[in-house]
């Protein structure tokens, strides 16, 4: 009786430890697939705080079907090229723009003094934006938005945030675009799509798609899995 016991025990053992063998897990590009995604990033963007930015959402490119997390992480990845200019932009270019993001509003005001043009790797913008990542990473982002410029994780947790959690002009969150198959295009439509989507004739408009789904091919070819239908919105 006692050897029948303890066989009953090792098989538990046994298919627990299987069991925990077959726990999905993020899908996280090393640091050489990083680097050679961005070879010219400044040393703001540290591979450190991506990972960490990463942490907190558990849900991200941890689906359990690893092509699509491969693809999830090719994406954000491809957006964020576009955005940051390659991880070499902290701050928006344009200076003359600094004073436009600003949408006074219920429960929305803009702190004296403070700017909300973009910032980061994704270039979070406007003062609205800015109150609502700072209340979901519990920060004061809306008195401080300078601290997404000057602290690399920080600056990567809004861009994790609003990958998984907003829908801008979009119908569904960037991370809901992918999961969901909608396709590359609608994750676009939910970052700028006002800017870029349904705007055919717009030269401009054209040109900043095809750069994003450059990146994402690229990025795609690299995490070894196909890019999926919908690239453009």
């Amino acid at each position: 009786m006692r050897v029948l016991r303890a066989l009953v025990v090792f098989g538990l053992i046994v298919a627990g430890g299987a069991a925990a063998a077959a726990t999905p897990k993020p899908f996280v590009p090393s640091r050489a697939q990083f680097e050679q995604l961005f070879p010219q990033r400044i040393a703001f963007y540290t591979y450190e705080g991506f990972v960490q930015a990463l942490a907190a959402y558990p849900g991200f490119a941890d689906s359990g079907d690893e092509a699509l997390d491969r693809r999830e992480m090719a994406a954000f990845l491809a957006h964020i090229a576009h955005e940051s200019d390659q991880l070499r932009a902290v701050r928006e270019y344009n200076q003359a723009n600094y004073d436009s993001y600003c949408r006074v509003g219920p429960g929305e005001p803009c702190a004296p003094g403070r700017q909300y043009y973009g910032r980061g790797p994704i270039q979070l913008s406007w003062n609205y934006m800015y109150l609502a990542a700072g209340r979901a990473l519990n920060l004061d982002l809306w008195a401080e938005p300078d601290r997404i410029a000057s602290d690399p994780k920080i600056a990567w947790q809004t861009a994790v945030w609003y990958w998984m959690t907003q829908v801008g002009p979009g119908s569904m969150s960037p991370h809901l675009a992918i999961v969901s198959g909608a396709g590359f295009g609608q994750s676009t439509r939910s970052i700028n799509g006002v800017i870029e989507c349904d705007k055919p004739g717009d030269a401009a408009a054209t040109a900043k798609q095809a750069r994003r789904v450059g990146f994402y091919t690229r990025a795609a070819t690299l995490f070894d899995v196909t890019p999926g239908q919908q690239l453009t919105c």
